[in-house]
């Protein structure tokens, strides 16, 4: 009986160490700065449509995460984007992920986000870039939408929940700020 209970948890340490092994190598290393360089805030959420639009916050990203999520990956992009020198303020006046909930389809796709051409990605957003001693160079508003989100090639792996709207966000700089690299 003693031999039985041994060898049933060998397995199960050797299952244990490898998935120990497994989170030390996915932990992320030391957190880079951020770009002071490029500020983002967004308007309060009940005037954002995609938080508006899901009161009941079906789905597993909830507004602080893609809030968060996009901030970052907003400053990164812009960061290296923009010539040196220069600062962009960005507020989201508006937002709607791409993607919606259709409650109708069952109580088992309460938490789905179905994308169809039905709901694109789209954002209104004010912009101001300035130059090293704060002058203006450019203010703005910019309403943008990826009527053909479904339709444009993304990376075949790719996992990420915000994929569209970042690329959204990426097209936005390109077209604004110049460089086709970004």
């Amino acid at each position: 009986m003693k031999t039985y209970r041994r060898s049933m948890f060998r397995p199960l340490l050797s299952v244990a160490a490898a998935c120990l092994a497994l989170a030390a190598c996915a932990a992320p290393g030391p957190k880079k700065a951020l770009p002071e360089r490029v500020q983002v805030s967004w308007a309060p959420n009940d005037q954002l449509s995609e938080v508006r639009n899901n009161s009941f916050q079906r789905g597993w990203l909830k507004p602080a995460d893609w809030q968060k999520t996009l901030s970052d990956y907003l400053r990164k992009r812009a960061d290296l984007v923009l010539p040196p020198g220069q600062k962009l303020e960005v507020k989201f006046e508006d937002i709607k992920l791409a993607g919606d909930f259709e409650p109708w389809r069952g109580p088992n796709a309460q938490d789905i986000r179905f994308m169809t051409d039905l709901y694109p990605p789209r954002a209104t957003l004010h912009y101001k870039l300035t130059d090293a001693s704060g002058a203006t160079i450019r203010e703005g508003e910019s309403k943008l939408t990826d009527l053909a989100y479904l339709q444009r090639a993304t990376q075949a792996t790719s996992t990420d929940p915000l994929r569209y709207d970042k690329r959204l966000l990426d097209d936005w700089l390109s077209r604004e700020f110049g460089r086709k690299d970004a």
